[in-house]
């Protein structure tokens, strides 16, 4: 059997800007992307049904056999077992969308053709950006159990160290903390592979700390929070989802806030996450073209990857950041900021393309990882696809 993640049109459009980048299912939620979830549910190796500018990268491999899941869609340990039994040229649904198909076809087509069955129990679906931190709490309790179970958790070796319950919290190979207190009344607490808490740091679960990321001195953590491979923390951080290979190292509020990869925020940074008049927070959508309600009182920063703030900026409540924004200055800048702005509240001008690949393979090669020329082909049509909403082009 081979495991096909797809993306659905409409729902990809909803998850912009992180979804310029990658795959909807190589979105980071709980403690693995949703990808990662389901090769460990089905122990299979999955691969990626997606947009031809991003399939070199997200490589897609068929077989006569192929199971096709929906990739905004995570997993159970039920649902899995209902995906395994599927019989060939059989799709299951729930209320309209598509969630499986096991087919010797390569293509997604005659699905009206096929037999259908229909999935009744709950699904955790991420058709929107302001889910990846509203049900991230809940994921990493499944993740948790789901990575830890019979396994055994690497020893605590720090006297001055405080946990509280201490069954709930796992640490993976070389994860070291010093003189914090995790606290994992609420929720459990993972520590990834060579992962580091330094000394004074409060952390509350649920909390993930993956592979070689940090959580700097003194750092606050509210719960619900996801830090994705070799990032960074600091100051106080509330139900926020960081992908990985991102740095939010220095005092400043982060709160229900998503950032992608490659992202940098600046000293002192602020994010609010809650309007003064406790109405709903409206946040841009490329699906609209326009702002859209969430139905939330909290919702506060989606960055998308490769974009960086300066030191001492204003993030409004549900701010949207494409790809490869460079913000700085003064004041709040607006709430949509759309890829390669180059600027903040005073007015923005573009980060020409040459300049921003530059900058991004500066940043990678901190990491020992080079800017691909595929890398840059990405970036580039995301250059070129979001051209329109930089309307200050179209006064010059």
């Amino acid at each position: 059997m081979n495991l096909i993640l797809f993306d659905h049109p409409e729902i990809r459009q909803n998850l912009l800007p992180f979804t310029f980048t990658r795959p909807v299912a190589d979105i980071r939620i709980g403690i693995l992307t949703i990808r990662e979830k389901w090769e460990k549910h089905l122990r299979l190796k999955g691969s990626f049904a997606t947009e031809n500018y991003l399939s070199e990268k997200f490589t897609l491999k068929t077989s006569t056999d192929n199971l096709w899941i929906n990739g905004a869609v995570c997993p159970t340990t039920e649902l899995a077992k209902t995906i395994l039994n599927l019989k060939s040229e059989e799709i299951l649904v729930q209320d309209g969308l598509l969630i499986a198909v096991r087919t010797t076809e390569t293509k997604l087509q005659d699905l009206s053709l096929k037999t259908k069955q229909v999935f009744a129990a709950s699904l955790t679906l991420i058709d929107q950006v302001w889910k990846i931190y509203q049900h991230n709490g809940a994921q990493i309790r499944a993740d948790f159990e789901l990575i830890t179970a019979g396994r055994k958790s690497a020893s605590l070796n720090d006297d001055h160290t405080r946990t509280y319950n201490p069954s709930q919290i796992f640490l993976e190979e070389g994860a070291k903390v010093r003189a914090t207190v995790l606290n994992a009344e609420n929720g459990p607490i993972y520590l990834g592979k060579n992962s580091f808490v330094q000394e004074g740091s409060l952390i509350r679960g649920p909390f993930a700390l993956c592979e070689e990321s940090h959580v700097n001195m003194g750092a606050k953590v509210r719960g619900d929070t996801t830090v994705g491979p070799f990032s960074k923390i600091g100051g106080e951080v509330s139900n926020s989802v960081i992908f990985g290979y991102s740095n939010k190292a220095h005092d400043g509020f982060l709160g229900n806030s998503v950032l992608g990869e490659w992202c940098n925020i600046g000293a002192d940074t602020n994010t609010s996450n809650l309007k003064n008049n406790y109405e709903n927070i409206k946040l841009w959508s490329y699906a609209n073209g326009g702002f859209k309600d969430t139905g939330l009182m909290f919702c506060g920063l989606m960055l998308g990857d490769h974009s960086k703030c300066g030191i001492n900026t204003m993030f409004n409540s549900g701010t949207v950041v494409g790809v490869s924004a460079s913000i700085f200055g003064d004041g709040y800048p607006r709430n949509f900021i759309p890829s390669f702005a180059w600027g903040g509240a005073a007015g923005f001008t573009t980060y020409q393309l040459n300049k921003a690949l530059d900058t991004a393979a500066k940043a990678m090669e901190r990491r020992n990882i080079a800017l691909s020329e595929v890398d840059k082909a990405i970036l580039k049509k995301v250059f070129d696809d979001s051209a329109h909403y930089r309307v200050w082009e179209k006064k010059s």
